[in-house]
């Protein structure tokens, strides 16, 4: 169907016969009237039709001393709403309303209504009254369009809310780790150090860790050290002597598990990281100070000879502190396979009490019941006091269309983005479209620019709803490409609505019907008319009205 916007003619064609004698005879010639506005149709914009009428009064019609009341209506199922009557008069006439000469005019006047629902199915029409000597004339209605077009009400406006991300690994990278100490300026390897808690300890890591099925081991790393006390120079020799014997060291400590992973043996010349790590651990007298010399100074010599002349401090730091320094760390890189999704689902339901905060939001986002996905959601911020499970306990009641329960739940959520992004969405449903627009700007995120861009279609702001969804295969970048006149619009959108399937149908049927394709229209009106409502809405909708 052709669409004309903005404007609609009425061409009033009188005949061209001598002047009117009466009114009577203008309401006679008025019979004859064609009136021309092709195939134009009325279209509701931001809850209000607007359009221009343009009325052409030839020579010798008007009768010089009548007035003439020119009311448009709109007629429609369910009622009819008048406008305040545009009031004209003859040349003769002495009184202040706009003057029609005998010899004709050309006058367009502004036509304004407010949307009311049923308006889908109607026709605009002028009244005219001519006033003569205290009598009244009744001139035969005209058509002037039909309407109205309320393609843009097909936008979704729910408003979209994106779910935190749940945090949840599917594999977990985890470390076991054992040390051995060193005599100063030594790299032999104590037999006592092999027989120290912390390889005890290592070992029964590796031991736990070939028995479970979930843990592999991926590599293992092993790290020489030499305490930041002598000379750089003799202190990268001691560090790469220990990385030789810690490596013969670890075959001993791994014989009985062994480890069939990748070993990297490396060593640092000086451990200042460690150093610095547990001087900020410790109780040491004038930490502080410490700390902050080691921040002055980048130059390992110039640190230990800082250090060194704080004499006092220095004593217990070569007594408590360097040791420790003197040391091989060995490292086993682990690989924790998590929880599949299919044991995530039967957990929850044979042994929920073994999840984590992370497992009990991702199992949320795999069930399918609504109602199930709240009490995962609220298990989770009461077991754990979850931040992300109370936000998303909120944007799932607003998925649901629970929209005071929403506003509970967020009520005892963190302002950040999400919140205001939420909160403009309720607002949106209010349809407080100025306070949505502020918790959307403050959000100012896409999402947010997404649920902007629907208030922009509702207030009739096309082009900036298509800049906000550029990019975007939606059905209102859909819907916003065929208001800016794009009748092939993409393909490809997604609709995630309540209709879903059946209202991209719609878009599709009008979109066909806008180019002319009968096959494409009644191919979609049927996939469409599975949702009663757009059947329904169909069988009104200007927008084929060729088809019916």
């Amino acid at each position: 169907m052709r669409k004309i916007n903005n404007f609609f003619s009425l061409v009033v064609l009188g005949i061209a016969a001598a002047a009117c004698g009466s009114p009577a005879e203008m309401a006679k010639q008025a019979e004859n009237v064609n009136v021309g506005y092709g195939d134009a149709v009325l279209e509701v914009i931001a809850g209000e039709i607007n359009t221009d009428v343009t009325v052409t009064y030839p020579e010798d019609y008007f009768h010089p001393k009548a007035i003439l009341e020119v009311t448009p209506v709109i007629v429609y199922e369910g009622g009819e709403v008048a406008m305040e009557p545009y009031v004209f008069q003859g040349e003769k006439v002495k009184d202040n309303y706009e003057v029609v000469p005998s010899d004709g005019a050309t006058i367009t006047k502004p036509v304004h209504f407010k949307y009311v629902p049923g308006m889908e199915k109607s026709y605009l029409e002028l009244r005219g009254v001519v006033r003569h000597k205290g009598k009244y004339t009744t001139l035969p209605s005209k058509k002037v369009a039909d309407g109205a077009n309320t393609t843009y009400m097909l936008a979704c406006q729910d408003g979209k809310v994106d779910l935190k991300a749940d945090g949840y690994q599917e594999t977990i990278m985890q470390t076991a780790e054992g040390q051995i100490l060193y005599q100063i300026n030594s790299a032999n390897v104590r037999n006592s150090e092999l027989s120290s808690e912390s390889i005890k300890d290592f070992q029964a890591a590796l031991a736990e860790i070939k028995a479970n099925d979930r843990k592999n081991i991926v590599s293992t790393d092993i790290i020489a050290y030499a305490s930041p006390d002598g000379t750089e120079k003799l202190n990268e020799k001691l560090s790469d002597n220990r990385s030789t014997s810690a490596e013969k060291a670890f075959g001993k400590v791994t014989k009985k598990t062994n480890v069939d992973a990748p070993v990297n043996v490396s060593s640092i010349a000086e451990d200042w990281e460690g150093f610095q790590e547990l001087i900020a651990a410790s109780d040491v007298k004038d930490k502080e100070l410490i700390i902050r010399v080691l921040s002055m100074y980048s130059d390992p010599a110039v640190r230990e000879q800082e250090i060194k002349n704080m004499s006092n401090i220095y004593k217990t730091l070569a007594k408590d502190i360097l040791p420790a320094l003197r040391r091989a760390r060995f490292i086993a890189n682990v690989e924790y396979t998590n929880y599949s999704n299919d044991e995530l689902l039967e957990l929850i339901e044979e042994n929920i009490d073994v999840l984590d905060e992370t497992a009990l939001l991702r199992a949320a986002t795999l069930v399918k019941d609504n109602n199930q996905k709240v009490e995962l959601y609220k298990k989770a911020a009461d077991k754990y006091d979850s931040k992300t499970a109370q936000y998303n306990l909120a944007a799932t009641y607003i998925r649901m269309g629970e929209n005071a329960k929403a506003k509970t739940a967020l009520n005892k959520c963190e302002q950040d983005a999400d919140w205001s992004n939420a909160m403009g969405v309720l607002a949106l449903r209010e349809a407080d479209y100025a306070q949505a627009s502020r918790y959307f700007a403050a959000a100012n995120n896409e999402t947010a620019k997404e649920n902007l861009a629907v208030i922009d279609i509702l207030n009739g702001e096309y082009k900036a709803a298509a800049a906000k969804l550029a990019g975007k295969k939606s059905f209102n970048a859909a819907l916003v490409a065929l208001l800016n006149g794009n009748n092939n619009p993409a393909a490809e959108f997604e609709c995630c609505c309540e209709k879903g399937a059946a209202k991209a149908a719609y878009l599709r049927a009008v979109a066909a019907a806008r180019q002319g394709n009968t096959e494409a229209v009644n191919k979609n009106l049927e996939a469409a008319k599975t949702c009663e409502k757009l059947a329904e809405r169909a069988s009104k909708d200007i927008e084929f009205a060729m088809y019916r």
